[in-house]
């Protein structure tokens, strides 16, 4: 149930950091000296993204890790720079991993039961055989 609340709040905190990003690069916004607030979301994004993949691991096993490569771009989007074409790549690649991890922190568990609780091993009976009297 955290992975669900994690991935939502990380896919929300990317898309408004995406949105700030589109609107000051394309001089709808002007933030002067408020820079920092963007780079408050760059870090809300990246801390809640860290923390939904140890979620999503903890919770669904190797299915979880399908955020985890969103947190190479996200490690390396500060040393791309602001005015070429690389910051908004690296930004645009985090996205499908952020949908990913949204859809299987949403989706049913394969199994019913808890990880702590073992299955039941299964056990073949077969019904008894009555011999011919010969």
């Amino acid at each position: 149930m955290m992975a669900r609340a994690l991935a939502t709040y990380a896919t929300v905190a990317y898309a408004a950091n995406c949105a700030l990003g589109l609107a000051v690069a394309s001089g709808r916004l002007r933030t002067g000296r408020a820079r920092w607030v963007h780079h408050a979301l760059y870090i809300n994004t990246a801390a809640s993204t860290a923390a939904t993949t140890a979620a999503l691991v903890a919770e669904r096993g190797r299915e979880g890790a399908v955020i985890a490569p969103a947190l190479v771009p996200l490690a390396a989007i500060p040393y791309a720079g602001t005015r070429g074409w690389r910051h908004p790549a690296l930004a645009a690649s985090i996205a499908p991993f952020l949908v990913a991890g949204l859809i299987v922190a949403w989706r049913r568990p394969a199994r019913s039961r808890p990880a702590s609780i073992p299955a039941p091993i299964p056990t073949r009976r077969r019904p008894l055989r009555r011999r011919r009297a010969r």
